[in-house]
């Protein structure tokens, strides 16, 4: 017989409305301060106050550590994911941010290069936890909030290298670099305080569970993230040759291009596009960045605010837009990496200009062009793929970098004068964006081609997800579809796209006691059901 369920009375109905409006408030305003927050540590800025640096202290050796923070974020990223699983998302946003505060307070009485080092790495854990908690947090709730979180990365990874050297301008002392947000780190960490006093009033909602082959899936992540580290440390350390460097990061890209093959063809059309979204945007904007400097003959920071601020804000808007609207990734994905093709031609002709007021072109078109796409394929998977998308993109990040760094080796290659310097930083840039250009027309055909394989095996619910699905529903929180379904398809079989699929949950039977060998089977057998006519004749 079946027990109803005990009804929640009307006040406690509403009480938990108002918490959950409140804490979608609070979570988009944490999402909207904290990605840049994470993503602003990145740039390695040091070289920029190399005149304020003491004589006695190791500059090649302080620049070397002040790169830590990247390589530091790209290894935590995937291990916060796998983390889900047993820690909280309100705890790992809470610790994020703590690390950062810490790191903050103590750069300011940063002395060595060893400290430095300590320093940035403990910056690339907190941001490194951040990112994927912020996405995990936002993953259960409304769509807009989703929208927002992509939206925000984009702007982030646009303005990411501007945001860094703002803080620079007029300075005194070299250990602003390691503590350029103080005030925002601080806002940041008491939005997450009243996110968690929200969460723990609004009945703990559970976070999106990760499936085991997802979970080793993003531990399988860390094996090229820790690669390309390696490679990008060797490469400050050591007087490499151009076109060594230029080959190590081919062959880095082309194995992230490898790993996202993994998996189904929408969790590949998002790996794809966050590894075109990594190598070219951030890379890309840093070098019209430094172009574009005062010194260099163009208008500086100031005059590139409001490019940064008007591309920011329609990315922001254009994902919102794709996110709430029916549209699919089967077409709008490959536009807005399309949209980053036009804006990469465009940095070739618009960059250098000593008006900054054009750069609104090339920044709206890859800022936007990286917002659509990845919402639009964000939308078409569930958390594991994202968080493995992610996973994904940071090292990307790293791989550009260096593309983009032996790109200048060969255009700076000789003794120049001042013009000829500032001529060959110019060309570098134009050579990267032609590069990140033919790249990511590369990835939208890679993507078109490999994508559309069937699905591998990992579709198929095996006994330890269904473990977990249980263990998930036995902590009160719902299992996802993602996780309880399976599409339903024929072996080696095609998707058919005039057929409509559906996901069919997966109901665990707990299997009958089995006699071990030797024993006499003894369990119990119900009695047979009385037959009405039984009743009848008595």
């Amino acid at each position: 017989m079946a027990v109803p369920p005990f009804q929640r009375s009307s006040g406690t109905a509403t009480q938990g409305a108002r918490s959950g409006w409140l804490s979608d408030a609070v979570l988009g305003l944490l999402i909207v301060v904290t990605l840049p927050l994470a993503i602003v540590a990145i740039p390695n800025t040091v070289s920029v106050v190399a005149d304020l640096l003491p004589a006695e202290i190791d500059r090649l050796g302080l620049m070397r550590a002040h790169g830590l923070a990247l390589p530091a974020m790209m290894l935590t990223v995937p291990l916060a994911a796998v983390a889900l699983r047993r820690v909280k998302v309100a705890h790992l946003l809470l610790g994020g941010l703590l690390l950062l505060a810490v790191a903050d307070a103590a750069g300011g009485y940063a002395g060595s290069a060893f400290l430095v080092g300590v320093l940035r790495v403990a910056h690339g854990v907190g941001a490194g936890l951040l990112v994927p908690a912020t996405l995990a947090a936002a993953w259960g709730r409304p769509p807009v909030l989703r929208a927002l979180w992509t939206g925000m990365l984009a702007l982030s990874l646009l303005g990411a290298q501007a945001l860094a050297l703002w803080p620079l301008d007029g300075v005194t002392r070299w250990q602003v670099t390691l503590q350029p947000y103080p005030l925002v780190t601080g806002v940041a960490l008491v939005l997450a305080a009243a996110y968690f006093v929200l969460w723990l009033v609004g009945g703990r909602p559970a976070a999106p569970r990760l499936r085991v082959k997802e979970r080793s899936r993003l531990l399988l992540a860390t094996v090229p993230a820790a690669g390309i580290a390696a490679v990008a440390i060797s490469t400050a350390s050591q007087d490499w040759r151009a076109g060594l460097v230029v080959l190590l990061a081919l062959l880095a890209i082309a194995g992230l291009l490898a790993l996202a093959t993994v998996g189904t063809r929408e969790s590949r059309t998002l790996a794809y596009t966050m590894v075109a979204v990594g190598v070219v945007l951030l890379p890309t904007v840093a070098q019209v960045t430094y172009v574009e400097m005062g010194g260099l003959g163009g208008p500086g920071l100031r005059g590139l605010w409001l490019p940064f601020c008007v591309a920011g804000a329609l990315a922001v808007a254009a994902a919102v837009v794709v996110r709430l609207s029916s549209v699919t990734s089967a077409w709008v994905t490959p536009l807005g990496l399309l949209s980053m093709v036009v804006g990469l031609c465009s940095v070739r002709v618009v960059a250098p200009s000593p008006d900054g007021l054009v750069l609104v072109v090339p920044f709206t078109l890859l800022a936007v062009g990286a917002a659509v796409a990845i919402t639009a394929a964000l939308g078409q998977v569930g958390a594991g793929a994202g968080m493995f998308g992610l996973a994904l993109c940071l090292p990307g990040v790293l791989a550009g970098y260096l593309l983009g760094t032996g790109v200048q080796m060969v255009a700076l290659e000789g003794d120049r004068t001042r013009q000829e310097l500032v001529d060959s930083f110019v060309t570098a840039l134009h050579l990267w964006a032609l590069a990140g250009g033919f790249f990511v027309v590369a990835v939208i055909v890679l993507a078109a081609v490999v994508a559309r394989r069937a699905p591998s095996s990992e579709d198929v619910l095996d006994v330890q997800d269904a473990q977990d699905v249980q263990e998930e529903a036995g902590d009160g929180g719902e299992p996802e579809p993602a996780v309880v379904g399976a599409a339903v398809q024929r072996d080696g079989e095609e998707d058919d796209e005039d057929r409509p699929t559906g996901v069919i949950p997966r109901i665990g039977v707990q299997p009958l006691p089995q006699a071990r060998d030797g024993e006499e089977d003894t369990a119990p057998v119900p009695p047979p059901a009385a037959s009405p006519e039984d009743g009848e004749r008595a």
